[in-house]
């Protein structure tokens, strides 16, 4: 059967029939002709087929990435496109992840498996599609969605009795089956993972960090105490912590949400946010402390010890595919991608270079045990001996796509018994290092030790790009001049909701959280000149 989906109301805003966009916004880069302002298919105007077919092949052909520092928008979709990392898909604001980015997703997938497993969580599935009238229980919940759904209401060719969601996020299908899976105290706590892909019907759309359909996973807990819900919620978001720092040399700031930016049905929402390399900030994860707001609402209930009926208490947290358009707007540089080793697919590239067929048995042998050797050692590394290329196509194909290390192989390298190592980090010679032996035992063991020291340079720069953009403000009029230089705004804050929407409508800035990390002394409000607990930072945001 073939479920067809009518959009929401928004429809006509988000598709208009005559998109028109100008001349400087199309630019030579490898998919289809796409606005740099927004994730979708332009017109193109009159040209016939065949002119259409040559530009595109002439579009594809041409590697060039804009420079970073020029156009920072530009340049991120350059690189999504150059890289192979994403393509579009035929409805807008959905996109295809090719093989090369769903790797990367990977190395987070299996990084993140492990670590959910170890702390007592169990994988499985959820469907996609929930009845609307589970999205309406929770009050807070439907009012925070309603805008993003997208609404199922013919199937099989007939009108549905009920309209169905299109999975936004499932804790109101979760709480459904945790009401008939949970009876007692014995039953908690209940711990799962899923997954799954989600739809949220967004307006603006960037790949990887804000598109229709997205990648990623949701944990949901059920517990018997609120204490045991708030330490599980502190716990995920220290694993996120730990995987941004260790596996993809992004320096993010933990702490909690303010009350408006709260996830609709929690609590209380803890955030990981990152700063990426045009001073926006980036929600990278988060944790609910989701209360008994959705157990009250579905009546998900157990019978403690006592005998008495109590209601679960619950938590939910995420992470998804926008972590990879964060790896690629933290660490990334004029020439494209740069991939932090552990998160890389590929770490370590072999490129043999031969002018004579003479020469080329032999170069590709000694290649090929290079392979070998760091394969077995556990590098991930890839052997490119393909021939329609020249070797510098490839070095700058290669550095495009972020590869941490390149080995290069010639004829007086196999001579040498040696090979030239070169770092993606450092560019040009000061990153080449010529001579470095051959033998299998002293080869794994420089690559490993390089491999480390790319992780902890990119860390370092990422923190130090990261603290020198953040400055302390002691008053409204300075936090404003911090926003409006590109920077973020760290300050006390004890103001109200109202004056949180003020400092947005005014600058564009948001409160990314209350940092778990807070300075000491008293403290006074930046907005209202009362006294404040806690310092906040404000920053402007994808």
């Amino acid at each position: 059967m073939v479920a067809s989906l009518r959009l929401p109301s928004l429809t006509s805003l988000l598709f208009p029939a005559t998109t028109r966009y100008p001349a400087s916004l199309r630019r030579t880069v490898c998919l289809r002709n796409r606005p740099l302002s927004g994730f979708a298919t332009a017109p193109s105007g009159t040209a016939s087929p065949e002119t259409k077919s040559s530009e595109i092949d002439r579009l594809r052909s041409d590697r060039a990435v804009t420079p970073r520092s020029q156009d920072f928008n530009a340049w991120y979709l350059d690189v999504i496109a150059s890289a192979e990392l994403a393509d579009y898909g035929p409805v807008r604001g959905t996109m295809v992840i090719r093989p090369y980015g769903y790797a990367i997703w990977e190395a987070i997938q299996d990084y993140l498996n492990v670590k959910f497993k170890e702390t007592g969580h169990s994988n499985m599935y959820f469907p996609q599609f929930i009845p609307y009238s589970f999205i309406e229980k929770e009050a807070s919940h439907v009012e925070g969605f309603s805008p993003e759904l997208a609404l199922v209401t013919v199937g099989g060719g007939k009108e549905l009795e009920e309209k169905l969601v299109v999975r936004p996020t499932s804790e109101t299908i979760v709480n459904h089956m945790f009401t008939q899976w949970i009876h007692s105290y014995r039953d908690l706590p209940l711990m799962i993972n899923q997954w799954a892909n989600v739809t949220r019907w967004e307006m603006r759309t960037k790949p990887f960090i804000r598109t229709l359909e997205f990648l990623w996973q949701e944990g949901h807990t059920a517990h018997a105490t609120p204490e045991e819900a708030e330490k599980k919620a502190k716990q995920m978001i220290e694993i996120y912590t730990r995987f941004a720092f260790e596996q993809t040399a992004i320096p993010v700031i933990p702490g909690r949400k303010s009350k408006l930016e709260t996830f609709a049905g929690a609590d209380i929402t803890y955030t990981i946010e990152a700063m990426m390399g045009d001073r926006k900030a980036l929600q990278a994860g988060t944790s609910h402390n989701l209360g008994q707001n959705f157990s009250r609402a579905f009546g998900t209930q157990f019978a403690d010890e006592n005998g008495e009926r109590q209601h679960v208490w619950q938590t939910s947290w995420a992470v998804s595919t926008r972590f990879v358009g964060g790896i690629i707007m933290t660490h990334g540089d004029d020439t494209g991608l740069m991939l932090p080793p552990k998160i890389a697919p590929i770490q370590v590239v072999i490129v043999p270079i031969w002018k004579k067929d003479t020469e080329k048995s032999g170069v590709l042998s000694a290649a090929s045990s290079v392979k070998e050797a760091l394969q077995t050692a556990g590098v991930r590394v890839k052997l490119d001996d393909t021939d329609q290329r020249t070797p510098g196509w490839k070095f700058n194909f290669w550095e495009m796509k972020g590869i941490p290390l390149r080995i290069e192989i010639g004829p007086r390298d196999v001579s040498g018994n040696s090979v030239v190592v070169s770092r993606r980090d450092i560019p040009g010679k000061a990153g080449k290092v010529f001579g470095i032996s051959m033998e299998p035992s002293t080869l794994v063991a420089y690559v490993k030790e390089k491999l480390d020291e790319i992780q902890s340079s990119l860390l370092e720069k990422a923190l130090s790009f990261r603290d020198s953009n953040i400055v302390d403000v002691n008053s409204y009029d300075e936090l404003k001049d911090a926003i409006s230089s590109g920077k973020w705004a760290r300050g006390p804050w004890s103001a109200s909701d109202a004056d949180e929407q003020r400092v947005k409508e005014e600058t564009g800035a948001t409160i990314r959280c209350f940092p778990f990390e807070q300075t000491q002394g008293t403290k006074t409000c930046l907005m209202t000149g009362n006294p404040a607990e806690e310092v906040a930072i404000f920053a402007k945001s994808y």
